[in-house]
């Protein structure tokens, strides 16, 4: 890549009349040691948004009880403060070669919990996608020293988080594109997502390994299967919140939950209510389609 190590701060005045989103700070690194290691509870910088993308290599993100390696082509996406670590794992066998941006969540929180609900916190991304392309471009103009005001700075976060949206919003669109396994794989979650089914047993079904399923999958719809599956299954209970009087209890059952509790908690992560919001808010409550074919 022809991306230099390096890193850049951004501290302009604040004018209080402007609403700007904030670029904190841009760059690369390639490291190989592992000593690289950050934990998001102890940092003292935030609130701050981070958005790192892996050229090459590999490195850790743990977020919660969740656990990633991050390999070639996949970004992992945390906020600061917050219970999260990301380093280089000692039985790396290759250098860890990174893109990152680091900004504050005015104006843009919105964009980054969409993104982020749709696409996972361990997104894949094409090096060549628009996305990628906008960061290099900004992290060059940052080395440049380009971005010498708050207005170009808040530009280039804009630009970079609505290019994120518009690209998983645009890949949603384009099934025709993708590969045979993907496109049974998809099928198999629309029909089978009540009774649903393992991670192994898809990837059994399509022929692929759980690894190759899960990144081929991710690059070719822009989200993970397991949120592709949230999607359905939320749609269909909207469907049924709607069109039914049965209640959260026998929808969650229908639609692959165990339990309403769990159906509650996934149905207003996605959608932003509860099921009962979303049943009583009457003729004047659009209907929010999810999921596009």
């Amino acid at each position: 890549m022809d991306i230099s190590k390096g890193t850049y701060g951004f501290r302009f005045a604040v004018d209080h009349e402007l609403a700007l989103c904030k670029l904190y700070a841009a760059g690369a690194d390639i490291i190989t040691d592992s000593s690289y290691y950050w934990d998001g509870l102890e940092r003292t910088d935030g609130p701050l948004l981070l958005f790192q993308y892996t050229f090459s290599g590999e490195g850790i993100f743990e977020n919660n009880s969740k656990t990633y390696r991050v390999r070639s082509g996949q970004a992992f996406l945390a906020e600061i403060p917050g219970p999260h670590r990301y380093y280089y794992p000692e039985d790396a066998t290759e250098p860890w070669h990174f893109i990152f941006l680091l900004f504050r969540p005015d104006l843009i929180s919105a964009h980054w919990r969409k993104f982020k609900r749709e696409a996972g916190e361990v997104p894949s991304l094409h090096m060549d996608s628009a996305p990628v392309r906008l960061l290099r471009m900004i992290v060059t103009d940052a080395a440049a020293g380009r971005i010498t005001d708050p207005f170009i700075a808040s530009s280039s976060v804009y630009q970079f988080m609505t290019e994120l949206v518009r690209q998983q919003t645009t890949t949603r669109h384009n099934r025709e594109n993708w590969s045979e396994h993907i496109r049974q794989a998809a099928a198999y979650i629309e029909n089978d997502y009540a009774g649903m089914i393992s991670m192994d047993q898809l990837a059994e079904q399509v022929s692929l390994s759980k690894y190759h399923l899960i990144r081929r999958f991710s690059a070719s719809t822009g989200m993970t299967p397991g949120v592709y599956l949230t999607r359905v299954r939320i749609e269909k209970a909207m469907e049924l919140l709607r069109g039914t009087t049965l209640s959260i209890e026998q929808i969650a059952l229908r639609v692959g939950y165990s339990s309403g509790s769990y159906f509650i908690k996934a149905f207003r992560g996605l959608t932003g209510l509860t099921p009962g919001d979303f049943r009583s808010g009457g003729e004047s409550l659009v209907y929010r389609k999810l999921f596009f074919d």
